[in-house]
């Protein structure tokens, strides 16, 4: 990052539907495609994981029980964007043989990042104690998550779980994929569009940049795009030299894609994003 860090250059660097002039076509595709996928394959709708009515989340059902595990966070800055919108992710796992978690959460600035997280620590509570009747299995637990959630995954390796409830094992989380995601949200205070959704203070930078948390025991997978800004790829290089090679094994750039396009990779069988998931699922 440059140092003093200037506001505009961070605005460029970080505000991705300047970047991508299309975003507006990319996220109504999402939407179809996503539509398509809840009609096709019925998924179980807004099972509430907590109190408020953010706390919800889908679950896409494998064809047999005992199936592996995914859980999918989208992205929007923690201030936009809804899991109705990432139904499209599921579809291809499930024919792999998977079951897929689609989470919501509050949103930016009614509620704060860290409500965010601790709203993720919920769904996965629920996940590790419920995920059973809907035939998945809750000793093979895996998460992904693009931009703000491949923050919350992060987020999620580096949680103690068994000091949240006394029935959770420490691995609940068998392992991470994140996408395009942040792990040092000093720069993000400063950029000039989030400041005002996202009100962050010098003090939650340190609760919550996961660069800035010991490594944790299951490994995390960092990937971003070949075409993203600067500070995405430096972010993405900046969690495995945090957290070493052990802890971050695979630290990659997805040829061709850029912040948005690069879910593609990930939902479209064949694509590596998807090889990476389905390794990952197979190694939980």
């Amino acid at each position: 990052m440059r140092f003093p860090p200037d506001p505009q250059w961070l605005e460029g660097q970080y505000n991705n539907r300047a970047r991508i002039p299309e975003h507006a076509q990319i996220f109504a595709r999402w939407a179809q495609d996503s539509a398509s996928a809840r009609e096709r394959y019925a998924p179980v709708l807004d099972l509430a994981y907590g109190a408020s009515a953010a706390e919800t989340l889908d679950v896409f059902m494998p064809r047999r029980h005992g199936a592996p595990v995914l859980v999918f966070i989208h992205g929007g800055w923690w201030r936009a964007l809804d899991k109705a919108d990432h139904s499209f992710v599921a579809p291809a796992f499930v024919e792999a043989g998977a079951c897929v978690v689609v989470p919501n959460y509050g949103l930016c600035p009614a509620v704060t990042i860290e409500t965010i997280t601790w709203q993720m620590v919920r769904a996965l509570v629920w996940t590790w104690r419920h995920i059973a009747a809907y035939g998945g299995d809750p000793h093979r637990i895996v998460v992904a998550g693009h931009s703000a959630g491949g923050h919350l995954t992060a987020m999620m390796l580096s949680c103690r779980w068994p000091q949240v409830a006394v029935d959770l094992p420490a691995d609940l989380v068998k392992a991470g994929l994140s996408i395009s995601g942040v792990f040092d949200l000093e720069p993000i205070r400063l950029t000039p569009f989030l400041q005002a959704d996202l009100r962050l203070r010098p003090q939650d930078v340190a609760r919550l940049s996961p660069a800035y948390f010991p490594p944790p025991g299951s490994p995390l997978w960092a990937t971003v795009g070949a075409l993203e800004s600067e500070e995405f790829l430096r972010q993405n290089r900046l969690i495995r030299q945090r957290w070493g090679r052990r802890a971050v094994p695979v630290c990659e750039t997805i040829a061709a894609a850029h912040h948005l396009n690069i879910l593609d990779s990930l939902a479209r069988p064949g694509q590596r994003l998807h090889a990476l998931a389905l390794e990952m699922l197979g190694r939980a």
